[in-house]
């Protein structure tokens, strides 16, 4: 207890520092930059601005006041980074959601390890450090690489000992941006796999992407079963024994299926028989989002 107490105490010290105009650190050579770049600082969350080169884009509520909870037991365990821009201005470079759930607890201020950078080197420590320590879809890790190509012009050798991941793996995430957008969306909300994509990927035509894409999400096929499709579809193989004894939908029912799942926010099936007889699966990922399902439903 100690310990922790001396180290609030000091960023508390070293916030003080910071409010103090005469002491305005700008460049790495100021008077005093060394105390403050690189070590722990309380800072007023209204002082930090959101970093517009964040690659993540949506964030789970329900995890967000998981996390809330968690900081409000243990405290803020990780610091957050943040670049200084001015005078009591801030710009995070990673820790968004340690921001957010902060700001829903109603905390005045966070910790943060304080950098002096330029939008280049912002862009790609927010990149990088997200890549490696958040839990991205695959779309997101996938455009991360390609604006690290793109915007730090980075090859990717460069971008592999960035990261700490294969060459291979890095082009198989890159690959993803192939897709039809459509799919992708269905990846980001988590409706299918990586796995599911990466077989999607051998299909030129993006119609017929789309066509198994629904068929997938229609059929509950595994990736297994979707890669039998593609095979077949490339090479005339017969269908998977699954997908050869299931009905297509009818759109009404793709549409209605959908529409449902966008409602309660949890993947649901669809099946039908020859008769018209049919079954909804609705899944799930734990008790807590089955509590929230039951509730929507009955809403």
């Amino acid at each position: 207890m100690a310990k922790a107490t001396k180290k609030q105490a000091l960023g508390r010290g070293l916030s003080a520092l910071l409010k103090d105009p005469s002491n305005d650190i700008t460049n790495a050579n100021d008077k005093n930059a060394d105390k403050i770049v690189g070590n722990v600082v309380d800072l007023n969350l209204a002082d930090i601005e959101m970093n517009p080169f964040q690659p993540r884009t949506s964030f789970n509520e329900e995890n967000l006041r998981e996390l809330a909870s968690s900081i409000k037991e243990l405290g803020v365990i990780q610091p957050i980074t943040v670049r200084k821009m001015g005078f009591n201005k801030y710009e995070l470079v990673s820790g968004e959601r340690r921001c957010r759930a902060s700001k829903l607890l109603g905390l005045d201020t966070i910790p943060a390890y304080v950098r002096i950078a330029n939008d280049q080197e912002s862009l790609e420590m927010a990149l990088v450090e997200n890549i490696q320590r958040q839990d991205l879809d695959p779309i997101e890790i996938a455009l991360s690489y390609q604006r690290l190509i793109e915007e730090i012009d980075l090859t990717q050798e460069q971008m592999s000992d960035r990261v700490g991941k294969s060459r291979s793996a890095i082009t198989n995430y890159l690959r993803l941006l192939k897709l039809d957008p459509i799919i992708q969306t269905g990846m980001r909300d988590g409706f299918i796999s990586m796995g599911h994509g990466r077989a999607l990927i051998a299909v030129d035509s993006l119609d017929k992407q789309l066509d198994i894409y629904q068929q997938i999400l229609a059929n509950g096929l595994s990736v297994r079963d979707t890669e039998a499709i593609v095979k077949a579809e490339k090479g005339g193989d017969t269908l998977p024994r699954k997908q050869a004894k299931t009905n297509k939908l009818p759109s009404e029912i793709v549409d209605a299926t959908k529409e449902l799942s966008e409602a309660i926010g949890a993947k649901v099936n669809a099946t039908v028989d020859a008769k018209g007889k049919g079954k909804l699966t609705i899944s799930f990922k734990s008790q807590k989002e089955l509590e929230r399902i039951i509730k929507q439903l009955n809403a």
